[in-house]
């Protein structure tokens, strides 16, 4: 059995040091710059024009198709461009795309996020225009935070059309149960402060997107954006038909439909996450345990979308840098593409 030993440096075992790290400092670290060979304008799900770019790379043994968490666009998003960079160098076509509302997307449409109700509609119309323009089958979804979540969407109405294009989904840190996750950022100091700064950001994308459309966006409601329920509450649940912001999350938060799961799918989660409902973690196991499609691997160390790795770990694993999640997520995309070998499904990290 592979074993799944991770740890961070000493200095990231705090998960609000390694998430801070990630967040703030980590990007200029990076080397790593995408460099597309296409732009592409996609139809998504009613017709929603979602701006993308592509790049093929010769012998290509798939595509992945990704997008990023709750906020940024294409331009800024260096752990997207870096997964980009290592999906090529292991033979992977790479399509990325500004998801509904954000980047040069949300300049093209006034479109609203649904955290995948249509987004996971999306993925699959970009698949099968990627199958149009070329890149290569099959395809994957992957994404991290509630990127991931929009991946997970996507895999699974793949899996309800019976799509013989989409492979599955591979994603890390999905947010996965939103009602829980927010009420417990409420209840911890780092917590507060975490969505302090993220409902910032969405106020800040909620004026882009007046500035783009001002007929269509209220400006008086995007003022009054001061959490993430607010945004949502403010903009989104009333287009969808939703009564409430709870209601609205319990119907996109797809932890309810994991155990129906059916196409292969790698979830990488770590138990120190500071921005998710630490009970997530023991459900998450057990319905991993009993679905064979899905292939979690839990952490005790990681932070939010951190897995940064220690020097050892990094010798340990033979990786090329500290992008231990990373990494792990391709070796098993890369394991897809070989002929079929029983293997454990579910990995708890012991190491810390």
């Amino acid at each position: 059995m592979q074993s799944y030993s991770y740890w961070p440096p000493l200095g990231l075992r705090s998960p609000i040091a390694h998430t801070l790290f990630t967040a703030y400092a980590q990007r200029f670290g990076c080397p790593y710059r995408w460099r597309p060979q296409r732009e592409h304008l996609f139809a998504g799900a009613a017709g929603v024009p979602l701006y993308g770019q592509g790049a093929r790379v010769a012998h290509a043994r798939g595509t992945l198709i990704a997008t990023y968490g709750i906020t940024g666009d294409l331009g800024n998003q260096w752990y997207l461009h870096t997964l980009a960079h290592w999906g090529q160098q292991r033979q992977f076509d790479v399509v990325l795309f500004d998801w509904r509302a954000h980047g040069r997307s949300a300049q093209l449409s006034p479109t609203l996020t649904s955290d995948g109700l249509y987004e996971g509609q999306d993925l699959l119309a970009i698949a099968h225009q990627c199958h149009a323009l070329g890149y290569t089958a099959p395809y994957w979804f992957v994404g991290y935070s509630l990127g991931g979540q929009l991946a997970l969407w996507g895999a699974w109405y793949a899996q309800q059309a019976s799509d013989p294009l989409v492979a599955g989904a591979a994603v890390i840190c999905p947010n996965l149960d939103s009602n829980r996750s927010l009420a417990h950022l409420g209840r911890t100091f780092w917590g507060r402060q975490f969505e302090r700064a993220i409902s910032r950001q969405l106020q800040r994308l909620a004026q882009q997107l007046h500035g783009a459309h001002p007929q269509d966006i209220d400006v008086a409601a995007v003022a009054g954006i001061h959490t993430i329920a607010g945004f949502d509450e403010a903009l989104v649940i009333q287009p969808l038909g939703f009564p409430s912001v709870a209601a609205y999350y319990e119907a996109s938060s797809p932890l309810r439909f994991l155990p129906k799961l059916q196409v292969p799918t790698y979830i990488l989660y770590a138990a120190d996450d500071p921005l998710f409902d630490p009970a997530i973690v023991p459900e998450l196991r057990a319905i991993a345990q009993d679905n064979p499609a899905l292939a979690l691997v839990l952490t005790h160390y990681g932070g939010h979308v951190g897995f940064v790795s220690a020097r050892s770990c990094q010798r340990l694993w033979r990786d090329p840098d500290y992008c231990w999640g990373i990494h792990r997520l391709l070796d098993w995309l890369a394991a897809q593409s070989q002929p079929f070998a029983p293997a454990p499904r579910v990995h708890l990290d012991e190491s810390g």
